[in-house]
C-alpha cells in the first residue's frame, strides 16, 4: 500500500503496538453521539426522542407520552425542568457548554456532562408550543482529557526519577479516580526469577490484604495476577466467589470485599514479565472495552516506569561495585606503600647492623692476639688462645676451641671472627681435637 501525499512512507503502515494503542485511545476517548427529544406544552410532555436519548437516560426508562419529570424526576432537583420551564415561557434559546447531570438514583446513578441547547418550538402563529432538546454527551471527552493530564503527569514523574513506588501509588489512585465505577488498584512487582509477585501499590486495598498476596507464586490458577503473570496474558475473574482460580484466596478476597478481579500482565520491551496491574471491584462485573483499554494503557505506563527503575538501579549497583572496586585498589595501593617503606626501613637497619658489624670486626682484627684464653672466667684459663670470637655489640675475645663453643652455647648473636672476618672458616678448619689443651677437653 503507497503512503498518501506528504505522509512518510513508515507512517502509512503502523506496527501492531502502536495500533493497539491507537485502537485503546480510541476506545477510552469514545464517539460522543447527540441525542435529542421533542417536549410539548409547559408540562414538558415527551413527545418523542431518538434512540441515543433512551440509551442515554436508559433504556427502562423509555417512554413517551409523559412528563419528561415523571421519566426523568432526578433532574428537577439540579434546575434542569426550571430552565425548560424558562425557555417555554420566554421563547428564548438556552446554550449549555460542559453541563454536570447525575442520571439515575440510587445504585444506579452516574455522572455526566452534556452540551445541550434547549430550542422554543412555535406553532403556526407563532407562540411557543414546547422545547426541543439537543444535546451531545462529552462524558467520555472530559474522562478521556483527565485521563491523559494525570497520564502526562505520570510521565513526568517517570522522567524525573521519582521513586517507584511513589510513581505506581499515584498511577493507581488516577485510575480510581477516573473509573465511573468504584474500582480498587493494585500493581504487584515481578522478582528477578519472575516465580513471585511483590507488593507494589494498592492504596485502597486493605493492608492486610496486601501483605497477604505480597509474595505470591505466579502460576496457572493462583488467583487473577499469578495466572496473568503466568500465561503473560489479561485473566478476567467476573465473579470470585465462583471462579475456580480463587479457591485458594477466596475466604481472603471475602475478608476484604473484593467480588471482581481483572489482571494485565506487565510485560517489558523484551516481553520478560515485570509484574501485574489489577483492577478490583465489590461486586461481579464483566469489564467493558473502555475497561480493558484502561488497564492496558497504564499497563505500559507501568512498564516504563518499573524499566527505569530497574536501569537506574542498575546503574547504581554499577557505580557501587565501581566505587568498592575504587576503594579496594586504593588500599592495596596504600598498603604496598606501607610494606615497601617498611622493607625500606628494615633494609636501612639492615645495613646499618651489617657496617657496625664491620667496624667492629675490623677494629677487633686490629686488636692484639692474647697467648692465652680470655673466656675461661675469673678462675682464667692457661689454654691457648686458638680462636676469636665475637658478638654484634662489637665485643670480642679470644679462647681456646672449648670455651669458644660454650660461649657460642650460652651467649646470643656470638659468632667466630679472625683477622680476615673469616671466623666460620677458622672454626671449620680448626686443629684436631687431639692437639687441643689437655685441660679442656673438646665438646661436641
Amino acid at each position: 500500500m503507497m503512503a498518501a501525499p506528504g505522509q512518510h512512507p513508515s507512517a502509512a503502515q503502523p506496527s501492531a503496538a502502536g495500533q493497539v494503542e491507537e485502537d485503546d485511545l480510541r476506545v477510552l476517548f469514545g464517539q460522543s453521539t447527540v441525542t435529542f427529544a421533542s417536549l410539548v406544552g409547559p408540562a414538558h410532555v415527551v413527545e418523542s426522542a431518538n434512540p441515543a436519548f433512551f440509551a442515554t437516560i436508559g433504556e427502562d426508562r423509555a417512554r413517551t407520552g409523559v412528563p419528561l419529570v415523571e421519566v426523568m424526576p432526578e433532574l428537577a432537583d439540579q434546575g434542569f425542568i426550571a430552565l425548560l420551564d424558562e425557555v417555554h415561557r420566554t421563547g428564548e434559546s438556552y446554550i449549555g457548554r460542559d453541563v454536570r447531570a447525575v442520571l439515575g438514583t440510587g445504585a444506579q446513578a452516574r455522572e455526566a456532562f452534556f452540551d445541550f441547547t434547549y430550542e422554543p418550538r412555535r406553532g403556526p402563529e407563532g407562540a411557543v408550543t414546547g422545547v426541543r432538546m439537543i444535546g451531545v454527551e462529552i462524558t467520555q471527552v472530559k474522562h478521556a482529557r483527565r485521563l491523559m493530564a494525570e497520564h502526562r503527569a505520570l510521565l513526568e514523574q517517570i522522567a524525573r526519577q521519582a521513586p517507584l513506588g511513589e510513581v505506581l501509588d499515584g498511577m493507581a489512585r488516577c485510575i480510581e479516580n477516573l473509573a465511573p465505577q468504584e474500582v480498587l488498584v493494585s500493581v504487584l512487582l515481578a522478582e528477578p526469577d519472575g516465580l513471585h509477585l511483590r507488593h507494589g501499590a494498592g492504596p485502597s486495598l486493605p493492608d492486610f490484604y496486601n501483605q497477604a498476596i505480597d509474595g505470591i507464586a505466579t502460576g496457572e490458577g493462583v488467583g487473577s495476577c499469578g495466572t496473568a503473570a503466568h500465561r503473560r496474558e489479561p485473566v478476567v475473574v467476573t465473579d470470585i466467589a465462583t471462579d475456580p482460580f480463587w479457591d485458594d484466596f477466596r475466604d481472603l478476597a471475602d475478608q476484604a470485599g473484593l467480588a471482581a478481579c481483572w489482571s494485565t500482565p506487565i510485560l517489558a520491551r523484551d516481553g520478560g514479565l515485570l509484574g501485574t496491574f489489577a483492577m478490583y471491584h465489590r461486586a461481579p462485573r464483566v469489564p467493558q472495552d473502555s475497561d480493558l483499554a484502561l488497564a492496558r494503557v497504564f499497563a505500559g505506563t507501568a512498564a516504563l516506569a518499573i524499566e527505569r527503575h530497574h536501569d537506574e538501579q542498575a546503574r547504581r549497583d554499577a557505580e557501587t561495585r565501581a566505587e568498592a572496586a575504587r576503594a579496594a585498589l586504593a588500599e592495596v595501593v596504600s598498603t604496598e606503600r606501607e610494606l615497601r617503606a617498611e622493607a625500606e626501613q628494615r633494609a636501612t637497619a639492615a645495613a646499618e647492623l651489617a657496617d657496625r658489624i664491620q667496624a667492629a670486626a675490623a677494629s677487633q682484627a686490629a686488636a692484639p692476639h692474647p697467648e692465652h684464653c680470655q673466656l675461661g672466667g675469673a678462675d682464667g684459663c692457661t689454654a691457648p688462645a686458638e680462636l676469636k670470637v665475637a658478638d654484634s655489640w662489637g665485643d670480642s675475645a679470644w679462647g681456646c676451641h672449648s670455651h669458644v663453643e660454650e660461649a657460642m652455647v650460652t651467649v646470643r648473636s656470638v659468632f667466630i671472627a679472625d683477622e680476615e672476618l673469616g671466623g666460620l672458616a677458622a672454626y671449620v678448619n680448626r686443629r684436631p681435637a687431639r692437639a687441643r689443651h689437655t685441660d679442656h677437653p673438646p665438646t661436641t
